[in-house]
């Protein structure tokens, strides 16, 4: 049998133009595994077949991402079009990768079996016990458990796997689980309310704000500042920070909160370099390495700020020369589709100086400028 034919085989569960992971109880994605492994024997058992079979995955590289955009608004996001490729046992280059898949698929099975939920460190640490002959690294465990989501097209959080999470929340801001009491977040102390990687329970939350803004702010220090000064106050606001790279668990708390409070603008804080625009850009558009959920947690983030008119505000000495891991994160981003234009003019004018500036900079003018640079940037408009 021809590839093509076995994917046209292999077509499990949902309409293959639509490119996406489902959420869906344990019960379904059970039984998603047990009609993989029945496809598989079935084609193992075929005479007219190869002894092995190929799976054929949704590819995940950026040729195969597209960015959508709605037609009334401005928010877009990353998807994944109609094209796949394979992990197949004959195929020296793929052979562990595919083995990869059916460990991982069997230890997902046998987590929502016990009812149990799993980080993906636990993950792998349990399959380096079991598999380790296939499983050496943390990022070979990550890019399986992709694997399994494109084959199967349901969520990592569906798979029994939670998100880990470093980020945090403050401000104009009551949470509720189910059955207990409220949380106020204005209330948490600078470091704010620690944000579970327990999506279930994300998605339950009960949510009230009177506040008119919500900052994503790239680092934690920042963040501990704005709300150690109580800058919510002054703006009607809620904080959240990923401290870095945005986790998966912070970037559906962010798109959490804006389906809660559609009318409120979300406004991004940044370093003006490289990895500050990539870091505002997976909070925009979703990442190509989230695969099929990549559009899920997508928001519209405006740029706030650091931009090229804020340098001004910078002194000379306070500019840091851009490091290769800076250039080479530029590039990736200019060669890609998702950046609008007057991000990639703010890239150029970065690549073309040669330096970064950090939000640490503004502290020249005093510890407590930061809300008052806020407060200018948001009642001049200056975010795009």
């Amino acid at each position: 049998m021809a590839a093509g034919d076995i994917c046209k085989s292999s077509i499990f569960f949902s309409d293959q133009l639509l490119c996406y992971a489902d959420i869906l109880p344990p019960s379904q994605v059970r039984a998603r595994i047990e009609v993989a492994v029945l496809n598989f024997l079935k084609i193992l058992n075929s005479p007219t077949t190869p002894a092995i079979s190929d799976l054929p995955l949704i590819s995940r590289n950026s040729k195969n991402s597209r960015v959508s955009q709605r037609l009334l608004t401005d928010d877009s996001w990353i998807f994944l079009s109609h094209s796949f490729c394979m992990r197949s046992l004959t195929r020296e280059n793929t052979a562990k990768a595919f083995i990869r898949v059916w460990k991982v698929m069997e230890m997902c099975y046998q987590i929502l079996v016990q009812e149990k939920r799993v980080t993906q460190r636990e993950l792998f640490y349990k399959l380096l016990c079991d598999s380790s002959d296939y499983f050496s690294s943390q990022l070979q465990v990550n890019r399986t458990v992709q694997d399994v989501v494109a084959l199967l097209r349901c969520s990592r959080y569906s798979l029994g796997i939670m998100a880990s999470s470093r980020g945090a929340v403050s401000g104009r801001l009551l949470l509720q689980e189910p059955s207990l009491e409220v949380v106020d977040c204005s209330t948490c102390g600078s470091s704010g309310y620690a944000i579970t990687g327990d999506l279930g329970l994300l998605e339950n939350l009960v949510m009230k704000s009177d506040a008119r803004y919500i900052f994503v702010v790239e680092k934690h220090a920042i963040f501990q500042r704005l709300t150690e000064d109580r800058v919510f106050n002054q703006i009607p606001c809620i904080f959240i920070t990923a401290k870095g790279y945005p986790d998966i668990a912070t970037r559906f708390l962010l798109h959490r909160i804006s389906r809660s409070f559609p009318d409120l603008p979300i406004l991004g804080l940044v370093d003006w370099n490289p990895a500050g625009l990539a870091i505002l850009c997976t909070f925009k558009y979703g990442s190509i390495g989230m695969g099929l959920e990549a559009y899920r947690y997508a928001c519209n983030v405006k740029w706030l700020g650091l931009r090229k008119d804020d340098l001004e505000l910078i002194p000379e000495e306070s500019y840091i020369p851009l490091k290769p891991r800076d250039l080479q994160i530029a590039k990736s981003l200019i060669s890609s589709d998702i950046l609008q234009d007057n991000y990639k003019e703010e890239l150029a004018i970065m690549v073309q100086s040669g330096r970064r500036a950090e939000i640490e900079a503004l502290y020249i003018h005093g510890y407590e400028f930061l809300g008052r640079f806020l407060a200018k940037k948001i009642v001049q408009t200056h975010y795009i």
